[in-house]
């Protein structure tokens, strides 16, 4: 069983480019230095777990507002400073690639061969019209009462 200080978890609360690449490289950094790690998905986070394409479901009115309003996927999203209408996005992920750092989906793919837990809230799935159908493979779905008890045995815990 891991003690306190082979665990880290983290809130992925933020839906911007640039907060969603720090929280994998994190995630990363902690699975590979040996710590069992849980990332928990909520609200605009649950946007880099959207497939990339649209998936026919019956929603109500307002889900498929949000469902519009949102972006889909690693792919689609914008900076938290300086996005000017994706330009800057693009930017930085070729500025990522000129310097071979890893991008977005490859740093994603890392956490799914490190066997990090990735988990999507479904409180916030069910507040948004999100269902499980619409999200990647290889997920975790649960409230926040797992979340808290994955973080009750971490050392390392934080909200990005």
């Amino acid at each position: 069983m891991n003690t306190s200080n082979e665990k880290a978890t983290l809130v992925v609360f933020s839906g911007d480019l640039d907060k969603a690449i720090a929280s994998f490289i994190i995630g990363t950094g902690a699975a590979a230095m040996g710590k069992e790690v849980t990332m928990f998905f909520t609200f605009w986070g649950l946007n880099l777990l959207r497939k990339p394409e649209q998936v026919k479901l019956k929603k109500t009115w307002i889900e498929k507002m949000f469902e519009k309003m949102m972006p889909r996927g690693p792919e689609k999203l914008g900076l938290s400073k300086m996005n000017y209408g994706g330009l800057g996005a693009r930017m930085m992920k070729a500025v990522m690639k000129k310097k071979q750092i890893a991008s977005l989906n490859q740093l994603m793919e890392m956490a799914r061969d490190l066997e990090i837990k990735m988990v999507a809230c479904t409180m916030s799935m069910d507040v948004m019209g999100i269902r499980e159908e619409e999200l990647i493979d290889g997920l975790e779905f649960a409230g926040v009462a797992a979340y808290l008890a994955d973080a009750e045995d971490g050392k390392v815990n934080l909200f990005i």
